[in-house]
């Protein structure tokens, strides 16, 4: 990593406790339901704790933040139902036990490649799988 003197640095940094208003990091716009929108990249960097002491020159490490402006955010979009089936539906692909078909609350593993009763025999807590619906009834208009 070499060494940048903070005066030749392509952004302005600010240490922490130090940022101007209306900059924010990704997190806090995400926290806000913000999402970057018109913002075309970084306008400034937050240096991380250990470049606090070292004040003449840039920090390059890769704990350093990246600041938006707040002002060219904008609302976070809403998925639609199609965009929402399309993810239960990978997600039932990853928490569904190949073997018994009970679907699970988390994600099982897949170098298992089935819940930890299938593979071994240990029971599983009730209250960590979806309960078995009931078979769907036969609803054809003819």
């Amino acid at each position: 990593m070499t060494r940048v003197p903070r005066s030749d640095a392509a952004l302005p940094e600010f240490d922490r406790g130090t940022v101007p208003e209306g900059l924010v990091t990704r997190r806090k716009l995400r926290d806000m339901q913000l999402s970057p929108g018109g913002n075309e990249g970084p306008v400034a960097i937050l240096r991380c704790r250990l470049c606090a002491t070292r004040p003449q020159w840039s920090c390059r490490h890769p704990t350093r933040g990246f600041l938006l402006r707040v002002d060219l955010a904008v609302p976070k979009r809403t998925p639609t139902l199609a965009q929402e089936w399309a993810l239960d539906k990978a997600m039932a692909a990853r928490q569904t036990c190949g073997d018994c078909g009970r679907r699970f609350y988390f994600c099982l593993s897949k170098k298992l490649g089935c819940c930890i009763e299938c593979f071994d025999g240990t029971p599983v807590d009730p209250s960590s799988y979806f309960a078995p619906s009931a078979p769907a009834a036969h609803r054809l208009a003819a």
